[in-house]
Order: C-alpha cells, then structure tokens, then sequence
C-alpha cells in the first residue's frame, strides 16, 4: 500500500525523488501544496531574496529547500489495524463506493488527514488479505466436509480463522452504539438461515421425522433454533430408507454446520463486553479463553449435553475471536513481531503435543481435541495476523483469483449454510452414471476409485447454483440491492434487470 509516494524514486529517507535526485513533486503532496500556494512549478523553489552570483544564488536555494523540506515523518503511512477491513463472510460486501461514515464498513477517523491509498478499480477500501484468509477457510472446510482427511484440521485451521476475522470486524463495527451492532449483525444472519431452514425442514417432514418423538431434544420447541440460532438444531440421526436419493445420515450432515452459527451469534452479543474487558485487562481477556478449554475441554469440569457443547465452542474459537479484536485495536502491531512469532510457535507446540496424548476415534482431528484445537487454532491465527500486510489489491498471480475470492466473500453465510447438504447431492447425481448403457466392469471400478474425486468437481457448480438460488437473500438481509453473482463486476442486480435493456458436528 502506498501513501502518496506512488511513482518516481526515494532516496533513503522517505523522500521521492525524480532522476538526478530531484524531488518528484508529481505524487508528493506537500511539494504540491507549496506550490498551489506559491505558484512555484520548478522542482527546487526559488529562495525569496536570492544572491545575485550564480554560484552563491544555486548554493542559498538548495540550503533554503532542504531546510524547508517537509519532514519523512509527516508522510508515515497510517497502521495497519486502523485501516479497513473486510467484514466478516456473514456481512461482505463487494467493492463500491466509498463507505459511507455510518455503516459497518466506514474507516476510523483520523486524527490527521493522510494522503489516500489507491483503490482497487470500483473499490471500496477493502483489505483483501483478510478476504483470502475468508476465501480460503471456506475451501478448506468444503474439502474437510468432503474427504475427512484429519490432517487439515492441522494444515488449516479454518473456524479459528473465520472467528478471527469476525471478531475483528465487530470490534471495528463497535465504534457506533453496541445495540444498533447487535441488532445489525442478526439481522444479516437470519433471513439466510431461515431459507436453509425452510428447505432442509421440508425434506425431513418429508422424509418421515417427527420432532416431539426426539426424546433427548425438546420437541416441537426446539425447532425455534432454526429461527433463532441460540441452541442446538435437532435433526434426525438417521432418515429415509437406504434406498432413498440420500444416505441416511443426510440430515446430520446437513444440519450438522449450524454450531457456528450459533458460535457466532453468542460471540456478537458478547462483543461489548468482551471489548471493554480488553481495553482494560487485554492480556487476561485475551488468554482466559484457552484457560476456560483447559477447564471444560479436558473433562476437569464435565457440562453435560448441548449446553457442554455449546460452552466448549465458545472457549474453544474465544481467544480466535479476541485475537480478532487485538488485530483491530492495534495491540499485535505493538509487539516485536519475533516475540508473537515465537510464543505462538510455543503455544502450537504445545497443541500438537496434548493432540499426541488425546487422539480421537479420527485421530489427528483437531475437532475432537477441544484444547489442541483451541491452542493451535490461536498460535496460527496469531502469526497470520501478526503478518497481516493489509492489500488493497490482491499482488502478482494472486490478482487472477480477485473475482471468486470476491464472490466467496459476498456470499460467506450460503456457502457454509449450504455446501454440506450438496455434498450429499452430489451422491445420487453421479450414481446415475451407473446405469449408463456403455458402462462396463471397467468404467464402473474406474468410477468407484475416484468417486470422490468426482463428488468434489460437481459439488463447486451445485454451490455456483446455491449461490445464484439463494444467495441474493443475504443482500436484503444486509440492505442493499440483490445481486445475482457478486464477483465485483459491474453488473446489473435483480432490481435493476427489469429496468434495465433487454461429517456429523461439520467443523
């Protein structure tokens, strides 16, 4: 990111330079505004009372110009934490004009004006480092959800990050009344849920489910949490027959992705106060988190049910989501950066060594390590945002994923919603390829080895569908108008069209 100095040379010092050393006045804003004060176009202004000897005039001008040449500190690019960020992928928004000073997405003042960076074209302030980091969390759990390979949990700890960057933006959000926050950030969460809800209901009434026969849940009541996500979804382990279109254990998968939001939504109404307790006591908020995983994540304090479950989430991914905050609030920048390398380093080796002792019916998965997770997932996010460069623009061969990393942001909340159920789908589209009159023994052991292989290809342009379906709703749900595919091309949403020319617990 640049800060006025775009173009031309420097000369060590933060000074630009054009060739020969000369001061490059064509981007540097203080030679600029000398000028339009004093009318002076030349590089080197002329000393007023200047010798009338050539030699001496030359020698009285330059002291005179470096004496009054603004200082490198006036020019010191703003931090990085008090720049924009991306919203969280329940509330992303494509690259548009500049944001307005009350939404989510206006920037902190300043207490001085600093020379404005430049933009992505049609852009909007928006830090696409943390949009990749988002972008990428979402590949990471459709490819979990589709292979189970354990060691990704390890690779790539995605829900740590995605808390992470929620927490960073809703500390950011907070600088406007904490209800107003609140009220906002459920209200782009729900109509999303509810069309996920309405569709997956359906199928299970359908399919034969009876909620007041669970008898571990609350029956017909629990089903508010399919409204308003402050609990446990109950859903059927088993559903159909085997003959059915999808396995039995479909509703599980699909229904299983909801703990976040839930994570998520109890996160946003303890945001202020989690916040206030970080500016006053950073170190303690910060690390009482992982000392709570250590109490109820290890079996020391056993809460039984969903409310453990739920308890254990938010232990789990709290210090992600206070890391969040620290980003925004500056602290990180504040620490030599081989200091936060270093502790973080410390703090996943020590995940990896209580994962040794505790592996699970998966073995490596994190999931089902509630402290390895919680301690690997916050050393990792620690480094990625102690690290954190704040793009404006996505650099070298980066810049050819700009669109889809853009879209995935924009439609965040249906990608998760929604991949795990067409995953299932998946299953009994390519089972009709079996009935294909040219296969023989051959093509159908070719098939049965990369079956999976083939589930991964066709579930990216069932999402595509999801996202043209149903994604739209997340634009009312935010207010704005609805879009069709939110790449960050200019395109016409569907308002404009007319008027226009003519694996269980999913972690």
């Amino acid at each position: 990111m640049t800060h006025g100095y775009r173009d031309g040379y420097t000369d060590g010092h933060g000074h630009a330079s054009g060739p020969g050393g000369a001061p490059d006045t064509s981007e540097n804003p203080y030679w600029n505004a000398y000028e339009g004060t004093y009318g002076t176009p030349s590089a080197t202004p002329v000393m007023p009372g200047a010798a009338a000897f050539p030699q001496q005039q030359q020698q009285q001008q330059q002291q005179w110009a470096d004496e009054t040449r603004p200082l490198p500190e006036a020019s010191a690019p703003t931090p990085a934490w008090a720049q924009a960020t991306a919203p969280a992928g329940h509330a992303a928004e494509t690259p548009g004009p500049a944001p307005d000073p009350a939404s989510d997405t206006a920037p902190a003042p300043a207490s001085t004006p600093a020379p404005a960076a430049p933009k992505k074209p049609g852009g909007g302030g928006r830090d696409r480092y943390l949009d990749l980091l988002r972008s990428l969390a979402l590949v990471r759990v459709v490819v979990y959800h589709l292979f189970g390979w354990a060691w990704l949990t390890v690779l790539f700890p995605s829900m740590g990050v995605m808390f992470a960057l929620a927490g960073s933006l809703m500390a950011r959000s907070l600088k406007r009344p904490a209800l107003g926050v609140i009220r906002g950030r459920i209200r782009r969460l729900l109509p999303p849920l509810w069309a996920f809800s309405v569709v997956a209901l359906a199928m299970m009434f359908v399919g034969g489910w009876n909620p007041s026969k669970d008898e571990e849940g609350l029956g017909w009541l629990g089903l508010i949490n399919y409204i308003i996500p402050i609990g446990a979804p109950p859903y059927p382990w088993q559903i159909g027959s085997q003959s059915g279109l999808l396995e039995q254990t479909w509703a599980v998968q699909a229904a299983g992705p909801l703990w976040y939001l839930r994570a998520y939504l109890w996160f946003v109404i303890a945001s202020p106060l989690l916040l206030w307790a970080f500016r006053r006591v950073p170190w303690a908020t910060l690390l009482a988190p992982l000392a709570l995983t250590a109490v109820v994540g290890t079996g020391l304090v056993t809460i039984p049910g969903e409310t453990g479950n739920a308890v254990t989430d938010f232990a789990v991914y709290g210090s992600c989501w206070m890391l969040g905050i620290a980003h925004h609030e500056g602290v990180l920048r504040q620490i030599p950066r081989y200091v936060v390398v270093s502790c973080a380093a410390l703090v996943m080796a020590f995940g990896l060594w209580w994962a040794t002792g505790h592996l699970g019916p998966d073995g490596w998965d994190l999931n089902d390590i509630p402290l390895a997770q919680a301690t690997w997932s916050f050393g990792f996010v620690a480094i990625l945002l102690q690290y954190s460069p704040s793009w404006q623009e996505l650099p070298g061969r980066l810049a050819r994923w700009d669109k889809l990393v853009t879209l995935s942001n924009n439609r965040a909340v249906t990608i998760y919603l929604w991949h795990n159920l067409l995953i299932m789908a998946t299953v009994p589209i390519l089972d009709r390829l079996y009935e294909l009159p040219f296969m023989d023994d051959r093509l159908t052991g070719a098939l049965d080895t990369t079956y999976l292989l083939w589930m991964f290809v066709l579930v990216w342009p069932l999402i595509a569908l999801s996202i043209v379906g149903v994604g739209w709703i997340e634009d009312l749900a935010a207010k704005r108008s609805p879009r069709l595919w939110p790449d960050g091309s200019k395109k016409r949403g569907i308002g404009a069209r007319g008027r226009g020319r003519g694996r269980g617990r999913a972690r």
